[in-house]
């Protein structure tokens, strides 16, 4: 019997990448099939990608403004209302207090009910490779933002003190997890996510290779739950007005 596909949808959602292109590689056919049913989404950079090449000579500056413009034309394919880029550095990404003080920043300023996050726990993917250290330091540090920082008004009070209000973010999406608990069908939008990694032209050199592959991957993560096409998630529930039981952030809430 299948899987049944995802059908929650967040009013307002963020994805926080690594770099230029990990979100268009990543959950980008979620994000536009939930940008056209109503949602509002809003894409952070962690870095700019200035070390996103193979030229030892290259001006990580200029390549930095190239992948930019890049991930800007990509972000309004799938119909983000913006990006912020962080210019944190490239390859040498850390999870420590400037990078989550800045994305608590993000998170209070556009108060979203969902984020979306590499996951971090997965080093080795389950069917070869290694995630790289960016994706695992922004997607650690996006958690560490999410709780319990971005929620705790006494975490940052500097950004409290310029009116940075505590925000509670319900649910956390990791994409390109080792052990999915959700999918969601991006049959209507995965033209739109292939577009989207097209722009990324400074990076893909072999757009039409690339969207084969994009395909027989969605492809196969739909079969779970018998749609042509599906991206992989772990959903983690934070808080959720569903629930009839206690808040389950409340146990470890002021740790």
């Amino acid at each position: 019997m299948n899987e049944e596909a995802h059908g929650w949808r967040p009013d307002r959602f963020m994805v926080i990448a690594g770099h230029p292109d990990d979100a268009d590689f990543g959950p980008a056919g979620t994000a536009a099939r939930w940008i056209d049913e109503g949602s509002t989404g809003w894409l952070v950079c962690c870095t700019s990608g200035d070390a996103g090449g193979e030229d030892p000579n290259a001006d990580p500056l200029a390549l930095a403004a190239v992948r930019e413009r890049e991930q800007r034309v990509a972000a309004d394919i799938v119909g983000y209302a913006g990006v912020s880029f962080l210019h944190m550095p490239d390859g040498a990404l850390a999870n420590d207090l400037i990078l989550r003080q800045h994305l608590v920043r993000e998170i209070r300023t556009f108060r979203p009910d969902a984020v979306l996050a590499t996951d971090p726990s997965v080093i080795f993917y389950r069917f070869g490779g290694v995630n790289h250290v960016d994706h695992r330091e922004a997607g650690l540090a996006a958690v560490d933002a999410v709780y319990p920082a971005a929620r705790n008004p006494m975490a940052f009070p500097t950004l409290a003190r310029s009116g940075l209000e505590a925000h509670r973010v319900r649910r956390l999406y990791l994409f390109w997890p080792n052990e999915p608990n959700a999918r969601v069908d991006i049959t209507p939008t995965l033209d739109r996510k292939i577009a989207a990694l097209a722009a990324h032209a400074s990076q893909i050199k072999e757009p039409d290779k690339l969207a084969e592959r994009i395909r027989s991957w969605a492809k196969e993560e739909g079969e779970p739950i018998g749609v042509d096409a599906a991206e992989a998630l772990r959903l983690v529930v934070i808080d959720d007005d569903e629930d009839e039981g206690p808040d389950p952030a409340l146990a470890n809430e002021g740790a």
